[in-house]
């Protein structure tokens, strides 16, 4: 399988059109753009954000142009420390543009199964799947891009599901 590293994984928001839905399922993500700040985020002490400059840069430029990016963090309550500080941390991603929805673990609708073998991903204007792969630690291995139509179509199904009933995150009360 080839895999595309995370730079050319965000190389997809200069080609995506409308609409950049990223489906997340683990509790645990390890990144090394993330370790220090989510170190200092335990000792309690202050963040200045600038790891997140790129991002922010990206985020507000293609929601500038009017594309929509959306997330669904599937998440376990009570949470883990580091979906704890995620959340702490995703006021800044609905300041970029960024429309962030989470959805309790235990609310899935029963029998709902997820493609992509369970992966997280990126799926770009209905036609481009970005699927997460990771160590057993959480860390980002690569991603490997799917056009099949029907993976693609399950994807669609799945994100338009769950999407209706995760809980924006303005109203979602850990």
């Amino acid at each position: 399988m080839d895999l595309i590293t995370p730079a050319q994984r965000d190389e997809l928001f200069n080609q995506f059109e409308r609409d950049a839905f990223h489906l997340e399922l683990r509790d645990d993500y390890g990144s090394p753009v993330e370790d220090t700040p989510y170190a200092r985020w335990k000792r309690g002490e202050p963040d200045d954000y600038a790891w997140l400059n790129d991002w922010t840069s990206l985020m507000k430029r293609v929601t500038g142009e009017g594309k929509t990016v959306r997330r669904v963090r599937v998440v376990t309550q009570p949470h883990s420390q580091y979906v704890t500080w995620e959340h702490s941390l995703t006021h800044l991603n609905i300041e970029m543009g960024e429309d962030i929805r989470w959805l309790p673990r235990h609310l899935l609708p029963e029998g709902v199964t997820f493609p992509a073998s369970g992966n997280d991903w990126w799926l770009y204007d209905d036609r481009l799947l970005a699927v997460g792969h990771f160590d057993p630690e959480g860390r980002v291995l690569g991603s490997e891009i799917v056009e099949d139509p029907n993976t693609l179509a399950e994807c669609i199904r799945l994100r338009d599901q769950l999407w209706a009933i995760a809980i924006p995150h303005a109203k979602y009360k850990p």
